[in-house]
């Protein structure tokens, strides 16, 4: 049995873990399997709602804990028992829903296992998203700003599909407009995507380290776009795949080969074994 080097990786899951079919490859999945049976701890942390990840790590065969909605709900893979869960308040969530209003951007509000959106039901990228995670999402009729009130609704977190050329203009916008009072970031060239403050994919890294009783300095965190920086920067070792975004790679301790070169695999090779 090889020993391990770092006790805990911590990986993305869309564009990091995936490829570019939407699959994990043999060699990934080999590389998780030997790492966890000896002795390593590998968890996902991603921007998809808990009940679109749940069976996709059940699949792989990973046991332990999950991180959902960008850190916000954090939960056991095998029972699916939330640990832990948080959202933005009613009030925030529809400030921010009329905010984008305002400025001619629907919404998606994510409030457990529902997603509402105000998308327009035919959109092509709403159509691309529902089938990649896997959610319906359910249609409001009028502003979500006033469907979110109504309805008294507090929000994991709440995304905005854009165009890739709309995605710096709206990002910038919430930033400037918010100031810090939440966490707001870009998971893919079409998602701008708001959460509470804090609740970000670092300080799940930390709740996954505290749980099992290891030390920041045995952790390494993947992936690809803007939402894993606070993971990456958090972690002992911060890992982009060869696919992210510039923004990340600058910031990575190490760049490893793409999402569709078995990005991860060589990750669990270099950091996860001694």
């Amino acid at each position: 049995m090889r020993k391990i080097n770092k006790q805990l990786i911590v990986s993305d899951f869309d564009g990091t873990l995936l490829n570019s079919n939407h699959t994990v490859s043999d060699r990934v999945r080999r590389a998780i399997n030997e790492y966890v049976s000896c002795g390593g701890i590998f968890a996902v942390c991603t921007g998809r709602m808990l009940c679109s990840i749940l069976p996709c790590v059940r699949e792989l065969g990973l046991k332990g804990i999950v991180a959902a909605c960008q850190g916000s709900v954090i939960a056991d893979v095998e029972s699916g028992a939330i640990f832990r869960q948080n959202s933005l308040s009613c009030g925030d969530s529809a400030e921010i829903c009329a905010f984008a209003e305002k400025h001619g951007y629907a919404s998606n509000t994510y409030c457990g296992a529902l997603l509402y959106t105000s998308v327009p039901s035919d959109d092509k990228i709403l159509t691309v998203y529902e089938s990649v995670t896997g959610v319906k999402s359910i249609n409001v009729r009028g502003t979500m700003s006033g469907f979110v009130k109504a309805n008294n609704l507090a929000c994991n977190k709440i995304t905005f599909l854009v165009y890739p050329d709309e995605r710096q203009q709206l990002y910038r916008l919430l930033q400037t407009h918010f100031s810090g009072r939440f966490d707001i970031t870009c998971s893919s060239s079409h998602l701008v995507e708001v959460s509470p403050k804090g609740d970000n994919k670092g300080a799940a890294l930390k709740y996954i380290a505290e749980r099992f009783s290891v030390d920041m300095s045995s952790t390494v965190a993947v992936g690809d776009n803007l939402n894993d920086l606070s993971m990456i920067e958090t972690a002992s070792i911060g890992v982009a795949v060869g696919n992210a975004v510039d923004e990340l790679k600058a910031s990575a301790d190490y760049v490893a080969a793409s999402n569709d070169c078995d990005g991860v695999a060589e990750v669990i090779e270099k950091f996860g074994f001694r």
